[in-house]
């Protein structure tokens, strides 16, 4: 197949395209972001996708600025050649995914079922799937050693190019394995049928060993249960006596409590009554007339007052000392007497030195003057002491004649203090009709302990009774004492169990050994009823199941013979795959070697294809050994893998020629490799439809046709704008 237009409508950067291709060499043109990558996509799903297909990457597919309701809409134009007749058809995919529609139209036939379009398709291109494609036709950037994407396609594809027919191996392993799952799995959740059969045949084998021994069993068990009913009666008779014994004793027990307790409130309440009418007396003689927190107050004045008239009394017993003496002489002033005389004398000396030094006529050097100079500088330093000791003896007479003058006036104003201290004691202690402070603390003392004993006794009513009125208290106390004599007449009347020690402890010991007896017995009862009831067996049922063991065993012997049949044909699979694989890997070095050493220019002329894994190694001939392409440099690793491809498209599309899609995979070549790379797509071109998308026009001199693409141009003028207004 060989596309000769291809039209996109809302895919990805595109709201219109339409680009013509060549049928040999097209090299796709442009800078990034161009949209190479988006004609690579088009092609792809026009190739292999289904237009129904539901799949969360469509969701992306449509243009950022589409309209609403926009769908993805590919067609292509192409040639087929047909035993020599070149034959033309078209195609227009429609992705809206259930609603999605299809057109193909070849061969003078219109083609509407997506799944019969992608039929066609595939017998027309030899890609039955977008992952095989992938694979091996269509070469993303950086993806060109993607080998392995549609493993199981690509085996399938080995197999019908070497055998003539698609045989679908993996899907027939798959089936095979899944059967060999289903009938040997061994785990306990989802077990395989063999398995389950062995289990059965097991179960079946057991029940026919125990029917033989159920049929003698049956008759011991009938035994069994006539005596256990019989102990189970006797053990029912002798438990309900001791039950009612044992409700007596409860009853007596509780009946104890209950007099007990009344005891304790009659106690309670009578103490209760004889500390409230203590109260009640001790209400009624305060030592004092007066509340105790006022007499509190009253003392606490009178200690402090008392207090202070004794402070003051201290004060006022002597006569206040003035001393009037006349200050010797202060030493500021002998320094002052110093200081300036010698200022004098350097200021003379220096002047001196320094006028017979300006009229040469007596100049004896720098020494007058460093003399004058030192003794006016000692000078001026003793006056400055002199004056710093002048204010500290001038604020030390201030203070001794302010301490003078406090002397003098403090004496009448504490003799007036005194006296109204005095005054007020008088009146506190006549408010209180008593003569000085010892009796006031006396009475404090009485009246605080009074106090105190009426407030323990209230304490010790609220321990009592809490709050309960204290009228409602000598009823309280009679109504205990009368059901005190209640609960008495009652225990009297329960007989002997009532006053015998203990004997609610004796009695329940007495019920649980009879109620496990009864438990006991009523358990042999139902063992033996259950053995009875779970023995219903007889010669009738023990042939059924020996039928049954026949029959587990023939479905047992049918399962093993068809695993061994599941067993013999995938390994007749794999036999038939290794063969498959050796010839193809022969077949991909025979056509790799040619090819590999056109494009390194001779440097690999050897390769070697893992049978099964399809893992390439070269002859390196530094080393001369074979390595793994894997320790090559990605842009050798790059051309290994393209030369792959490239045979890999040969053989398994057969005499089909899918277009093969290059996005740039020579990016990390070299010009020389490159251009040997290009001359080699452009050797294939002759059988092959090749569309290279690329960023580079050094590959334009070798195409049949160039498509350019222009860049994108719109601009985020918005924040551009935001920017400016930030600065500004």
């Amino acid at each position: 197949m060989r596309i000769r237009r291809l039209r996109v409508q809302n895919l990805r950067r595109y709201r219109e395209l339409d680009i013509d291709l060549a049928p040999g060499l097209t090299i796709v043109r442009g800078p990034n972001e161009a949209g190479k990558s988006t004609i690579q996509r088009a092609i792809e799903l026009a190739l292999t996708r289904r237009v129904t297909s539901a799949a969360g990457d469509l969701d992306s597919l449509r243009s950022w600025d589409a309209l609403d309701g926009a769908q993805t809409v590919v067609a292509i134009e192409f040639d087929q050649d047909e035993d020599g007749e070149i034959r033309t058809g078209t195609l227009e995919k429609t992705f809206a995914g259930s609603k999605g529609t299809v057109d193909l139209q070849y061969d003078g036939q219109s083609i509407t079922d997506p799944a019969l379009a992608d039929q066609v398709l595939a017998e027309l291109t030899g890609v039955p799937t977008e992952g095989f494609f992938r694979s091996t036709g269509s070469v993303r950037h950086m993806e060109v050693a993607g080998l392995a994407r549609d493993e199981a396609a690509l085996r399938d594809r080995l197999q019908a190019s070497i055998s003539g027919a698609d045989r679908g191996t993996s899907f027939a392993r798959k089936k095979l394995d899944k059967a060999l799952h289903d009938l040997t799995t061994r785990g306990d959740k989802n077990p395989g049928r063999l398995k389950i059969a062995e289990q059965a045949l097991a179960q079946a084998a057991a029940s026919v060993e125990h029917g033989d021994l159920a049929l003698a069993q049956l008759e011991r068990d009938r035994d069994s249960l006539s005596g256990a009913r019989e102990r189970r009666g006797e053990a029912e008779s002798s438990l309900v006596e001791r039950r009612g014994l044992l409700e007596k004793a409860r009853q007596a027990e509780r009946l104890a409590a209950e007099r007990d307790a009344a005891k304790e409130r009659y106690d309670r309440f009578r103490r209760a009554v004889e500390v409230s009418d203590e109260i009640a007396t001790l209400a009624t003689a305060h030592p004092s007339p007066n509340a105790l927190p006022v007499l509190r107050q009253v003392v606490e004045r009178l200690r402090v007052s008392d207090t202070r008239l004794r402070e003051l009394r201290a004060m006022l017993s002597g006569e206040v000392d003035v001393q009037f003496e006349v200050a010797p002489e202060s030493p500021w002033q002998l320094v002052s007497r110093f200081s300036i005389p010698l200022v004098i004398i350097g200021v003379l000396v220096t002047l001196a030195a320094v006028a017979g030094s300006a009229s040469r006529v007596l100049d004896l050097g720098p020494i007058p003057l460093i003399v004058g100079l030192v003794v006016a500088g000692v000078g001026l330093v003793l006056a400055i002491v002199a004056i710093v000791m002048r204010r500290g003896s001038r604020m030390d007479t201030q203070l001794r004649d302010v301490e003078i003058d406090r002397r003098l006036r403090g004496r009448s104003d504490l003799e007036e203090e005194q006296l109204m201290l005095e005054a007020d004691v008088k009146r506190q202690l006549e408010s209180l009709g008593l003569d000085d402070l010892p009796a006031a603390e006396a009475m404090l003392t009485a009246e605080t302990e009074h106090v105190a004993t009426i407030d323990r006794l209230s304490a010790q009513l609220d321990g009592l009774v809490g709050k309960e009125p204290p009228v409602a208290l000598p009823g309280m106390r009679d109504a205990a004492a009368l059901e005190i004599e209640q609960k008495t007449s009652a225990l009297e009347a329960l007989g002997p169990v009532a006053k015998e020690p203990r004997a609610r402890e004796r009695l329940e010991v007495e019920v649980k050994g009879q109620e496990t007896a009864l438990e006991s017995a009523r358990d042999d009862e139902a063992n033996a009823r259950a053995r009875v009831e779970a023995n219903p067996v007889d010669a009738e049922q023990v042939a059924a199941q020996a039928e049954r063991l026949a029959a587990w065993r023939e479905q047992m012997a049918t399962l093993e013979r068809r695993q061994r049949v599941y067993a013999l044909t995938l390994q007749s699979i794999d036999d038939a795959e290794r063969a498959t694989m050796k010839t193809v890997t022969r077949y991909l070095e025979k056509h790799m070697v040619g090819d590999l050493a056109t494009v390194t220019d001779g440097r690999y002329r050897r390769v070697q294809v893992d049978d099964r894994t399809l893992d390439i190694e070269v002859m390196a001939p530094e080393k001369g050994d074979w390595v793994k392409v894997s320790s090559l440099s990605q842009g050798t690793l790059d051309l290994v893998y393209l030369t792959a491809r490239l045979g890999l498209v040969r053989l398994v599309t057969g005499d089909r020629r899918p277009p093969l899609l290059m996005d740039d995979p020579f990016v990390s070549l070299d010009d020389a490799r490159a251009m040997r790379a290009l001359g080699l797509l452009k050797a294939i071109a002759a059988d092959f439809q090749v569309i290279y998308m690329t960023t580079s026009d050094r590959y334009d001199s070798a195409a049949d046709a160039v498509v350019e693409l222009p860049g994108p141009t719109a601009k985020d003028d918005a924040a551009s704008a935001a920017t400016t207004g930030s600065s500004t």
